[in-house]
C-alpha cells in the first residue's frame, strides 16, 4: 500500500488559526514534512507544534526549497523534493506537508503535489486560513463589500503602475519591492493598510503607505481599498 501525501495549511501564524481538520491530520500522519533544511527550525513547524505537541515525536522530512526566482533552479528543486517524498510514500507511510497559510494560495506544496500525483500517488489538500483574511480581521476591516471584486497579486513578481481595477487589492510578498510598491500605492489614491508578520508575536500594523517602512519583511501583506470618500 502506498502512503498518501497531505498538504496541510496551518494559517498565517497564530496557532489558534489552525483548523480542527489540520490538527487531526497532523496527529494521524506518519511523517511531518516542511520546506526547509531542518523541519523543526521552520516557522511552519514552530507554529504547528504549539497546537499539536504530538508531532514533536514524529518522523521529520525536510524538503529543501531555495528562495529564488530562477525557474530552472526551482524546477530542479521541485523534482528532487517530489522524489524524496515518493520514497517515503512507497514505504506505505503517510506524509503531512505543513505550509503557512492555505495550501492553494501560492504554496510550495502545489508544485510538489502535481509531480507526486502525476506519478500515481494519492494527494490531498487540507485548507488553512489565508494570510489576507487573517490580516483583514486583525486590522478590523472587510476585504470586500457588496459587489466589489478582490484582486490578489504577488507583488514581488508583478505589479502594474496604476492599481486601476475596481475593488480591493491584496499585495502579497511585497518586501523586496517595498519602495516601488509604496510609490504605486501613493499614486493610486487608495486607502492602504499593511500587516507585517500577521499572527506572530512581532506582528506590526500600518495604516498608510507613508507609514510603511522601506525595509519591511518578507511576511508583509498590504490591503489597498478604493477610497470612497474622494
Amino acid at each position: 500500500m502506498k502512503g498518501i501525501l497531505y498538504g496541510i495549511g496551518i494559517g498565517p501564524g497564530d496557532p489558534e488559526h489552525i483548523t480542527l481538520k489540520a490538527v487531526r491530520m497532523m496527529k494521524e500522519v506518519d511523517v511531518i514534512a516542511a520546506p526547509g533544511t531542518e523541519v523543526k527550525e521552520t516557522l511552519a513547524y514552530r507554529i504547528a507544534v504549539q497546537a499539536v505537541p504530538e508531532i514533536e515525536q514524529k518522523e521529520m522530512l525536510p524538503i529543501d526549497m531555495p528562495m529564488t526566482l530562477d525557474k530552472e533552479v526551482l524546477v530542479k528543486a521541485h523534482k528532487h523534493g517530489a522524489e524524496t517524498i515518493e520514497t517515503i510514500l512507497k514505504e506505505g507511510k503517510s506524509i503531512g506537508f505543513i505550509t503557512l497559510g492555505d495550501t492553494t494560495i501560492y504554496s510550495t506544496f502545489s508544485y510538489l503535489e502535481k509531480i507526486v500525483k502525476e506519478h500515481g500517488f494519492e494527494t490531498v489538500y487540507i485548507n488553512g486560513i489565508t494570510s489576507f483574511c487573517a490580516a483583514a480581521a486583525t486590522l478590523g476591516i472587510p476585504l470586500t463589500e457588496w459587489q466589489e471584486p478582490l484582486h490578489v497579486i504577488p507583488a514581488v513578481h508583478q505589479l502594474d503602475d496604476k492599481l486601476a481595477l475596481d475593488g480591493s487589492y491584496v499585495l502579497m510578498k511585497s518586501g523586496k519591492q517595498m519602495p516601488r510598491v509604496k510609490e504605486i500605492l501613493k499614486k493610486s489614491g487608495r486607502k492602504v493598510n499593511m500587516v507585517e508578520n500577521c499572527g506572530l508575536q512581532n506582528e506590526k500594523k500600518y495604516y498608510s503607505a507613508e507609514d510603511i517602512p522601506d525595509g519591511a519583511g518578507y511576511f508583509s501583506l498590504i490591503i489597498a481599498k478604493e477610497n470612497k470618500e474622494k
